[in-house]
């Protein structure tokens, strides 16, 4: 592709509140496969927080994002793209 998939003002994912107490913090990379109308059909972890609850949390977040599609000499084109989301305590 001549550009990729970009993000758009989406919202955070919630931080779950069972891992927010017992302190989980960590990184997930989903892998996401965006449609050429911008949205996301499929999405798999790439890399684990090594919590399961923040995993799915990114997971089932990415899936309701809309999304820039990614273009191929200017025509949209569904691609893959990594979004990495960091679930970090303050």
């Amino acid at each position: 592709p001549s550009s990729s998939a970009d993000y758009l003002n989406n919202p955070r994912p919630p931080y779950p509140a069972l891992s927010r107490r017992m302190g989980e913090q960590g990184k997930v990379v989903v892998r996401v496969f965006i449609e050429v109308n911008g949205t996301a059909s499929r999405a798999e972890i790439l890399k684990s927080s090594g919590y399961e609850r923040l995993d799915q949390t990114a997971l089932q977040t990415v899936l309701r994002w809309r999304y820039a599609p990614g273009k191929r000499a200017g025509v949209p084109t569904p691609m893959w793209v990594e979004a990495p989301i960091d679930f970090v305590l303050n």
